[in-house]
């Protein structure tokens, strides 16, 4: 008898995806190979090339095998009325996803990115450093200086 899968949401499938962004750049960033990797989690490496691009029909067990190999921490915050993750601002926290309409400087920075209201965090944070000789500074609001911050403690020591 089939399995049956259920349909997983749009905004699941986002989640799954910045995750395995953020995998897959940690891994990168510490030179580790996806073989090496794959071989400490206990998967294979088709399996940690699958959790990479954030594919939905992998076991949560092995997303978290590989984020626990990475010496990485997995993070869940409570969702505000409106079904968004809080603000930035709230608590220092950072949100899956950013709308470019809280952050305008963000939003001058990545003009290339066109029919996009939301950036990942991988994205927001590589458009930041890639353009931060463009940053108005003087500026800057209190929220958006705090998410660049936060960026920066979250990205610590990973390439751009």
């Amino acid at each position: 008898m089939k399995k049956k899968i259920e349909k997983i949401s749009d905004n699941a499938v986002g989640q799954l995806a910045d995750i395995g962004q953020l995998i897959r750049q940690h891994r990168k960033s510490f030179k580790i190979t996806a073989n090496a990797a794959a071989e400490t989690a206990g998967i294979s490496r088709v399996t940690l090339h699958r959790i990479e691009k954030g594919e939905s029909t992998v076991s949560m067990g092995a997303y978290l095998n590989v984020i626990s190999a990475l010496d990485l921490n997995l993070h869940l915050s409570a969702k505000t009325d409106k079904g968004n993750t809080a603000n930035a601002g709230s608590a220092g926290k950072l949100p899956i996803r950013l709308s470019l309409s809280d952050y305008p400087q963000l939003k001058e920075l990545a003009w290339h990115v066109q029919g996009v209201d939301e950036l990942s965090l991988v994205e927001a944070h590589s458009i930041y450093e890639r353009n931060k000789r463009f940053l108005d500074t003087e500026n800057l609001s209190d929220s958006e200086q705090e998410l660049i911050e936060l960026l920066g403690v979250a990205f610590e020591g990973v390439a751009s």
